[in-house]
């Protein structure tokens, strides 16, 4: 998929991200171009997933086993199989317990979890959050909520852009609001990639990320967030009978936000963390090195580079003499001390996000 905004010969706005009428008076951030803009840029989007063998029902928290989807014939189902459909490589038609939103110049992100000792300080002790698609496709939806054509002053409308970190709140808040989703917690991350001065805007809560490459090295990693080993930061919807006083839990202000300028030629990849628990920086940067050299036309390339890279990803998780990232940060963080050991890769749902940014002549 190719994404291009037009020239504006003159002042002009542009959105690149949206939020529902309910929300329209958020706050606003102004996005004013001037009359001798910088040549816009062109974005070419590849996107793949695979999700992991589901537990079985005994290993399912119960609020997860009572948890229907969102119908198919519901605003959020519909948008979901449509998202779903995109073309990859894969036979896996689900995306486990990931999910991921693109809107034209924006990538989100949301990655359900289930803590391995489960986060106390937002979770009874002895319990496990719950995991359910419900939560992380409510969030990618509530952050990509489109505005409708009838809003007061629609004249705003193209005059504003949302940040990542204002659309993350206003997710969040439409989560917390959300009957459908009873209980959950998830990681997210949003990537806004402006095509009219090149710029890239992130928000990141949790373990998911992204990396930029440029001139066939790491320009930049985002560092992921966790309380402790495998505790990611999180947003929670804790069921309406759990107690929340003296429970800290995470909010969407707690996320790190990133600002830089893009190149022509970079490669923005966001990814979850199937991903960055079972490959490495330079295995990711060998695959799309090999992809770049076979050529070919560049939304084919941006594809085969996130199908690639999530083949290879499965591939690592299976393996359990292979030492992972993951294995890596166990040992580092003394999680031996607790007695925890871990060999090879971690099975886990994997979705990547390939964008190459193009700066037009």
């Amino acid at each position: 998929m190719t994404i291009r905004l037009p020239k504006f010969p003159h002042a002009s706005f542009v959105l690149t991200a949206t939020v529902s009428p309910r929300n329209r008076h958020a706050a606003r951030t102004c996005v004013r171009f001037a009359s001798n803009m910088p040549r816009p840029y062109r974005f070419h989007i590849g996107a793949s997933w695979q999700a992991k063998p589901p537990d079985p029902p005994s290993k399912r928290h119960p609020i997860a086993n009572n948890t229907e989807p969102f119908a198919p014939d519901s605003p959020i189902g519909i948008w979901r199989d449509k998202t779903l459909s995109r073309p990859k490589a894969g036979s896996s038609k689900s995306a486990g317990e990931d999910f991921f939103y693109i809107e034209d110049v924006s990538l989100i992100f949301a990655d359900a979890k289930s803590i391995g000792g489960a986060y106390p300080l937002a979770w009874p002790m002895g319990a496990h959050v719950p995991r359910t698609s419900v939560c992380e496709e409510c969030m990618a939806w509530r952050a990509g909520d489109r505005p409708t054509q009838d809003y007061e002053d629609r004249e705003e409308v193209e005059g504003w852009e949302l940040s990542p970190s204002e659309c993350l709140a206003l997710a969040h808040d439409g989560v917390m609001r959300e009957r459908a989703v009873l209980a959950g917690s998830s990681t997210a991350c949003i990537i806004n990639l402006n095509a009219s001065n090149g710029v890239l805007r992130a928000a990141n809560l949790g373990d998911s990320g992204f990396m930029i490459i440029r001139t066939s090295s790491v320009f930049y990693r985002q560092a992921s967030q966790t309380h402790f080993f495998n505790c990611p930061l999180q947003l929670a919807k804790l069921p309406s009978h759990v107690e929340h006083e003296d429970m800290a839990v995470d909010k969407p202000s707690d996320a790190d936000l990133y600002e830089t300028k893009l190149r022509d030629g970079d490669i923005v990849i966001a990814y979850t963390d199937g991903l960055s628990d079972n490959v490495f920086n330079n295995e990711i940067l060998s695959l799309c090195s090999l992809v770049s050299r076979a050529g070919g036309p560049e939304d084919v390339q941006v594809q085969t580079m996130a199908d690639r890279t999530v083949e290879y990803a499965r591939a690592c998780m299976s393996s359990k003499v292979r030492v992972s990232p993951f294995e890596i940060s166990a040992y580092t963080e003394a999680a031996a001390r607790e007695g925890l050991f871990y060999r090879g890769g971690k099975m886990d749902d994997v979705t990547v996000v390939v964008a190459l940014v193009r700066e037009v002549l």
